[in-house]
């Protein structure tokens, strides 16, 4: 009887989905044919394997998402007077643009880029009289 293993593919030994398939594949080539897999075994791995699948596909949209929510809030900012939290200083500016660096959206103020998160305030102004100031 031969064996095979499977290693993980990642440093923190988490099994990916063709680490599952290739299990899968192993177990069914070396199963005793005297004693197969039973089907209620076999449905029960591919329901696991499904659940898997529309898992990673939950999470990638969820992640799209969040990157899409990421950039309107600071595209929404455009043009705004906002205050931020910059190491131990605070910084208030007007947003000039927004540019995406590694996926993550980042506000340019004074020529310098920031994360949305950094934002602590903003100031919305309506006309030259009147203005509101929002701090988050």
């Amino acid at each position: 009887m031969s064996t095979s293993s499977v290693s993980a593919t990642s440093s923190s030994n988490i099994l990916t989905q063709d680490d599952f398939l290739q299990l899968m594949v192993s177990q069914l080539t070396q199963q005793d044919p005297l004693n197969p897999t039973s089907n209620t075994e076999f449905a029960s791995q591919l329901a696991q394997y499904s659940a898997l699948e529309q898992n990673k596909q939950i999470s990638s949209g969820i992640s799209n998402l969040n990157s899409s929510q990421a950039l309107s809030q600071a595209q929404a900012m455009l043009g705004e007077t906002v205050t931020l939290k910059s190491g131990d200083s605070t910084i208030t500016g007007i947003v000039q643009g927004v540019q995406v660096v590694d996926g993550t959206p980042k506000i340019n103020v004074d020529g310098t880029l920031y994360n949305v998160s950094d934002v602590t305030g903003i100031t919305l102004v309506t006309n030259n009289a009147n203005a509101a100031t929002i701090n988050i």
